[in-house]
């Protein structure tokens, strides 16, 4: 079935970060540098305590991005009831502007596994995780957003390309897209393809949210480059320069920093925020009063 698109998010047109609960008391004192705040869902869906306080207080300053990382929408298995219960419950309390999850599994029977794992994108990929994305939506009563995956390696079993296959998940479930640009990056350097390329197929039009982060770079067991989604350091100029590209042919688009390991100081990641802004306000001048 055909579903007509729907506004995906309300997110402001501007940087947000991940908040990171060391930077509370910062983010307060001066939050000039983001207009928005990004949550990993799975942190906050205990019963009270200072992480729910702390996230209602920042929730009446700042619109909320919801951010799952473990409803394994690409798993065979029916999704978790117990956790997308959970996952209501926190979207409720909050009423995000924006929620999202990425294109991955991460279980399987009883066992959750601490990754987001890849998917073979075939016909039988493809109306099981229409019908989850469909099941997730009904649930919270809220469109959401589909993350493209950093990859390590291709199935041979494909038969879609992954921007093909994002647009008629799209168009299946009426759902939006989030693009990870660091993640177009890491997986065109590991699978050999151009990123530029990537871009120009993706279908642009249904993104409500671009992520950026940092990678670290390996080689694999024939030298061949190798890099991991580490989300630990700093964004790398290549991954900007692809920002650019990605802005120039989408718009304006709300602009989220990760960084989710060896989390740095807050003025470290303000920067960052800042640099993102910068790259809204070159492209877009209309947003330059912002920057």
């Amino acid at each position: 079935m055909t579903n007509a698109p729907r506004q995906t998010t309300t997110l402001p047109t501007a940087p947000g970060v991940g908040y990171k609960p060391q930077h509370y008391s910062a983010i307060i004192a001066d939050p000039r540098p983001v207009a928005w705040l990004e949550i990993h869902a799975e942190n906050y869906m205990g019963d009270g305590g200072r992480p729910l306080a702390q996230l209602d207080h920042l929730a009446a300053r700042f619109p909320i991005s919801v951010h799952g990382v473990g409803l394994s929408i690409g798993g065979e298995g029916p999704l978790d009831r117990d956790h997308l219960a959970r996952l209501k419950r926190l979207c409720d309390r909050v009423q995000p502007a924006s929620f999202s999850e990425h294109l991955a599994w991460s279980s399987h029977d009883d066992a959750f596994l601490n990754d987001l794992l890849p998917l073979p994108y075939t016909d039988a990929t493809l109306a099981r995780v229409a019908a989850h994305i469909t099941q997730v939506q009904d649930t919270l009563g809220r469109p959401m957003l589909l993350e493209n995956p950093s990859s390590y390696l291709a199935f041979a079993e494909s038969t879609w390309l992954e921007p093909d296959f994002l647009r008629e998940l799209t168009r299946r479930t009426g759902c939006g897209l989030l693009l990870d640009v660091n993640n177009v990056f890491v997986s065109a350097t590991n699978l050999g393809f151009d990123p530029r390329g990537y871009v120009d197929a993706f279908p642009l039009d249904a993104v409500g949210e671009i992520h950026l982060g940092g990678h670290d770079a390996d080689h694999d067991d024939h030298g061949a480059p190798l890099l991991i989604d580490s989300h630990g350091a700093a964004i790398a100029d290549p991954v900007w320069a692809l920002l650019d590209d990605v802005l120039a042919r989408s718009g304006p688009r709300p602009v989220l920093v990760e960084w989710d390991n060896d989390v740095p100081d807050w003025p470290v990641l303000a920067d960052e925020a800042r640099r993102a802004q910068q790259a809204l306000a070159r492209l877009h001048p209309a947003l330059r009063a912002a920057s």
